[in-house]
């Protein structure tokens, strides 16, 4: 724990100690125990993120029964709402954002009803601001981007099926490759668009200002950073699918498509600051795009002059049938034309 710089350090610590002894009284139970783990792990020392042994604890349980896990959610929930203080709340999403990635799918099922249900938002944090400091009012942009990251990261998951970075998840990417190429269009256009809406949602990352080398915000960037590579992944496996099957897409598909090629193009700027590591794989993923752009343009033209050829031959096959006035006239004028240079010969 770093220095007490503050009254309300002070004051944050004592909370602490005494929500944690009465915990630790009551923690006779496994519930209790991992209810302990929560306050432990979400504490209100701003210098230290959650310890990873506080997390795995309250964790685990997701390995017990359903109704358990329900009260583990509704306790960190609580807890993210009620609380003013800036690194309580980063410290809660932090321990979401693992439950995500290494939670059990009981743990993960219970999280993922919150904003679906059509019930409470619990990760609605749009109104949270800690003014205490400069550093936690800055801290407070980052707990709202943060919530509502993790919003966009729910939706995608239950979009896809599967959450992006579980530690659960055991399909390949050949044997992800094999279940899309089974989706009907407008499934496979669903998912690509809420990936690119996540993508877009983690481009709105806040600036770092006063937070340079602040542990919570290091933390959240690596979380969010695996993400990225998880979803860069599933975008470009959707993209693929879309190049094998441009012949059979119709004009609304195709429009659509590339609507959403035009978000993930707008996206490359940004991206490209803030994932510099990883400059090789964006511009692998947007070789890829600008490709499947210019081949969806092409597949519009041919269409296009395919339909109007179709079009053309209808109407000479109409035609032949029922010859309208001008060409009546056009026919017997050439006749006409004829006999008359007979007659005069």
């Amino acid at each position: 724990m770093g220095r007490i710089t503050n009254l309300r350090d002070l004051v944050g610590i004592i909370k602490d100690k005494a929500s944690q002894s009465k915990a630790a009284l009551l923690s006779k139970s496994s519930t209790q125990s991992r209810h302990l783990a929560l306050l432990r792990a979400t504490t209100h020392d701003p210098f230290t993120p959650p310890n990873p042994k506080h997390i795995t604890t309250f964790l685990s349980c997701g390995h017990s029964s359903r109704a358990t896990a329900a009260t583990a959610i509704e306790a960190l929930m609580d807890r993210l709402q009620t609380t003013r203080d800036a690194y309580v709340a980063i410290k809660c999403l932090i321990t979401v954002h693992h439950i995500i990635n290494h939670g059990s799918f009981i743990l993960q099922d219970q999280l993922s009803i919150y904003p679906s249900t059509g019930g409470r938002n619990h990760l609605k944090l749009s109104n949270f601001r800690d003014d205490t400091t400069p550093l936690t009012w800055e801290l407070s942009s980052w707990v709202r981007w943060y919530a509502l990251y993790l919003e966009h990261l729910l939706s995608t998951s239950r979009v896809l099926g599967f959450f992006l970075c579980s530690t659960s998840r055991t399909v390949e990417k050949d044997n992800q490759e094999d279940k899309v190429s089974t989706y009907m269009n407008s499934d496979l256009q669903r998912e690509l668009n809420s990936l690119v809406s996540l993508l877009e949602e983690y481009c709105k990352r806040p600036d770092i200002l006063l937070l340079h080398g602040n542990c919570f915000v290091g933390e959240v960037i690596g979380l969010v950073d695996e993400d990225f590579l998880s979803s860069i992944n599933e975008v470009s496996i959707r993209a693929n699918e879309f190049k094998e099957r441009l012949s059979c897409l119709g004009f609304d598909d195709s429009i659509e498509l590339v609507c959403a090629l035009k978000r993930l193009e707008d996206c490359k700027e940004k991206l490209m600051v803030l994932a510099t590591r990883k400059r090789a794989l964006i511009e692998t993923l947007w070789g890829l795009i600008g490709e499947l752009r210019e081949k969806v343009g092409m597949e519009k033209i041919h269409k296009e002059k395919r339909r109007l050829l179709l079009r053309g031959s209808e109407s000479a096959r109409f035609g032949e049938r029922v010859l309208s006035y001008a060409d009546s006239v056009r026919f017997c004028s050439g006749r006409l034309q004829v006999n008359v240079v007979g007659f005069d010969g």
